[in-house]
């Protein structure tokens, strides 16, 4: 099981607690993949079957609840569609499941404790661990677990730069429409809250958390079949995945207050919440309560379970490998023994580390050199991931456009397709896929250049942005400014791409991150003739003009202004970069 990792083919056959139909991580483009939107309610927020099989509805105001009214609450609540547990995993990461037959002892703890019904049980159960020990793994295990008892009400797994999944703008209504799918019974209750009060999606999280899901699912689950479902079954269950992933701290820290105060104004109310994240001081500061559980994530990591993992991984890779195939019938078995179990050792407990050293190991795309020869390599690269993630971007560092490829990835507010990368940096697609196909080891690229490529896990984005780790690899936040500038240009010329669509959602995320860097540009030209009149102009007239209109408007010569305009150390240009002004003038101006 890894944190955000993905394990090799065949790793998922027949484990419990894990999806089926999931399909393996490629080793080669391109490749073939199912698009990630459903058309069905049920798969995307919920099960039907949790309320329909057989069922009452209760009386009064708890009328059943037809499909159309399902739909209707889509329309109204806007949820997520590919946020919770049954989204397409290789499209919205993370993309991580348990390995069968390991983590058994502490899915088990969780099961014990969702499971109880004592009144002095703790309602939030709080799994924390440092990256990649198998977080998410854990929380898709206990997420399908529940489904198939008809007891889990919602999941939410947050992912870092995907959008809404890395804010809390959508959780609520996104919960909310699980509900209604999971518990039918609470569906009228969520539409009436909507519908008389037309304000609640513009209003605050803890407000909306309340009327959408608290109170819905309190008023439905005192009642008929599903108070019956509690005693005889145990609580129902909501899901968390990475909180340390949502980027807005404040409303986190709401969330949690105001769930504890929930549960301490209502301790008899059958809903269990389990929590996985890292250990973020937003979090842990609130989440260290007499009303929470803890689990230390690092307790539960067994030499068992990665042995498991590796020698899984392992004797697949031999069974489709000619070359490894070819290996053993003069050398004998591979890994040895002692290799595989020095291996191990050196992995320690960490599943995404384990599964990108396997990767590599294994990857098809380098013919220079062959699994053999890779596997001692990996005894000296770092734990930490920082290593491997070096050792797998070497292998494109040579071509054309790596820098401003890899720069683009890290600093995108949300994954872009293929194409729309190459769109967005003036290059071709092929030029992208040249560049990427190396690094599958640690980048999720899709079988389609219409469909995102996405991290295998958020590290690689702190490592890439982070100098002191990354080195020549670093992807500067002044690279904002070059990204801005393709957004200028983008605006003005094309709709209806990926790119344009990426560009209306965060063109102002860019011009905000560029702010810092205006006052750089800026001194690069200051000391040249006719600065501040040249830069004046630009600011203060009604519309952009081109360099022989200032020149003529400022009676100067064209050269003069060029000379002032061009940035040397960097492909955009001051004018370019000031007409953004002219879009966002309450970010920029005040800076001229």
């Amino acid at each position: 099981m890894g944190d955000r990792s993905v394990p090799p083919e065949g790793a998922f056959s027949g484990a419990e607690g894990t999806d089926s139909t999931h399909r393996d991580k490629p080793h080669c483009y391109p490749i073939v993949t199912v698009n990630a939107k459903n058309a069905s309610f049920g798969n995307n927020y919920g099960t039907h079957n949790q309320g329909s099989n057989g069922s009452h509805s209760a009386t009064g105001n708890q009328r059943h609840v037809e499909p159309t009214d399902q739909a209707d609450l889509i329309r109204l609540l806007r949820p997520i569609p590919d946020a919770s547990h049954t989204r397409d995993r290789k499209t919205s990461p993370p993309n991580s499941a348990c390995f069968p037959g390991t983590r058994t002892d502490v899915i088990r703890r969780i099961v014990t404790w969702a499971d109880s019904r004592l009144l002095w049980n703790a309602h939030v159960l709080w799994l924390y661990g440092f990256v990649g020990c198998g977080k998410s793994a854990i929380a898709l295990a206990i997420a399908i677990k529940f489904e198939r008892r008809n007891r889990l009400v919602a999941s939410f797994f947050f992912f870092r730069n995907t959008g809404d999944r890395s804010k809390m703008t959508k959780f609520a209504p996104t919960l909310a429409c699980q509900l209604a799918a999971a518990i039918p019974q609470a569906a009228p209750f969520i539409e009436k809250a909507v519908k008389t009060e037309p304000g609640l999606l513009e209003s605050s999280l803890v407000a909306q958390l309340r009327r959408l899901v608290y109170e819905p699912f309190k008023a439905a689950a005192g009642k008929g079949r599903l108070l019956r479902t509690t005693v005889l079954k145990g609580p129902f269950l909501i899901v968390i995945d990475g909180l340390d992933e949502c980027d807005d701290h404040q409303d986190v820290r709401a969330f949690i207050d105001d769930m504890l105060e929930f549960f301490r104004k209502n301790p008899f109310v059958p809903l269990r919440f389990f929590i996985t994240s890292r250990v973020e001081q937003h979090i842990q500061g609130h989440l260290r309560s007499s009303q929470v559980r803890l689990e230390n994530l690092i307790d539960h990591c067994s030499r068992d379970d990665m042995d498991t993992f590796m020698t899984t991984c392992f004797e697949n890779e031999k069974s489709r490998n000619s070359v490894v195939e070819a290996y053993i019938q003069k050398h004998g078995d591979w890994p040895r023994t002692e290799d595989k179990d020095k291996l191990v050792k050196h992995i320690g407990g960490s599943f995404i580390f384990a599964s990108a050293l396997f990767e590599y190991i294994v990857d098809p795309t380098n013919d220079q050199s062959t699994p053999m020869d890779r596997l001692p390599h990996t005894f000296s690269m770092d734990p930490g991931l920082d290593t491997l993630y070096a050792k797998t971007l070497s292998r494109s560092q040579h071509l054309p456009h790596f820098s401003n490829i890899i720069s683009t990835f890290a600093l995108l507010f949300a994954p872009l397709p293929i194409v729309g990368i190459a769109e967005l940096l003036d290059i071709e697609s092929f030029e992208v896929v040249r560049v990427l196909v190396n690094l599958q080891a640690i980048i999720q690229i899709p079988g389609t250049d219409d469909l995102p490529v996405t991290t295998c896990h958020t590290s690689l984005r702190d490592f890439l942005t982070t100098q002191s780790r990354s080195g020549c690899f670093f992807a500067p936040a002044s690279f904002h400014v070059y990204l801005t500038d393709r957004c200028c240009d983008l605006k003005k010329r094309r709709s209806g791409t990926a790119a344009a669509t990426y560009i209306a959602d965060h063109f102002e995320k860019h011009t905000q991150a560029i702010v810092s860097f205006y006052p750089l540009i800026l001194a690069n030209s200051q000391t040249l003739p006719h600065f501040f009149d040249i830069i004046s102009t630009i600011t203060l007239v009604s519309k952009p003009l081109s360099i022989v209109g200032i020149a003529n408007l400022l009676v100067i010569k064209a050269s003069e202004v060029s000379r002032v305009l061009q940035f040397p150390h960097h492909p955009n240009r001051i004018r370019n970069l000031l007409c953004i002004a002219f879009v966002s003038p309450q970010v920029i101006l005040p800076l001229l």
